[in-house]
């Protein structure tokens, strides 16, 4: 795949509101991109992009590019101070921006708390929690594991050094046991 060299598909950080950089040109449509899901009509509501403003980049891409992956996500784009990751219309951009007046992002604050994505399984879920650890993640809510949103969510709920969290939703077994 053909990676964007500059500047971050949303736009730079210091372009005024509602002057950002367009987007890139997608490849032609082939074969295989109709197969990832990346049709050319867009859905209205569908989320175009998340961009998540990180501390350093490189720890940033460790742990969100391992999971990105793993969830199916292609690299899309790379350049100085940042990355992004595509699935079907829907891009993710992690961008360390010289902007930014924290250096740790506080989903207590607010603002965003925490990014949801859905996995195939319980099978997959619980394979990415138990390899989350050596990728910069650490499980939460660990006395209440995988069913820390309710009896009938099946989920893991995982936050990076950097403070940022992702809840992992699979298919639910339904109550505790069941």
């Amino acid at each position: 795949m053909q990676m964007a060299s500059k500047p971050s598909p949303g736009g730079s950080s210091r372009d005024a509101p509602g002057t950002a950089a367009p987007d890139p040109q997608p490849e032609a449509a082939s074969p295989s991109r109709e197969a990832a899901g990346q049709p050319g009509a867009a859905t209205t509501g569908l989320i175009h992009h998340l961009e998540l403003w990180v501390p350093d980049l490189d720890r940033a891409v460790a742990s969100w590019g391992w999971l990105l992956d793993e969830l199916g996500y292609e690299a899309f784009g790379d350049w100085p101070g940042g990355r992004s990751w595509r699935a079907g219309q829907t891009y993710i951009v992690l961008e360390q921006s010289p902007d930014r007046t924290a250096s740790r992002h506080d989903r207590c604050r607010p603002g965003l708390n925490h990014l949801a994505f859905h996995v195939a399984d319980t099978e997959q879920l619980d394979n990415l929690v138990a390899t989350a650890p050596g990728n910069g993640w650490r499980l939460m809510f660990t006395d209440r594991h995988p069913h820390a949103g309710g009896d009938d969510h099946y989920a893991a709920y995982l936050e990076n050094v950097d403070g940022f969290e992702a809840e992992l939703v699979a298919p639910g077994r339904g109550p505790r046991g069941g």
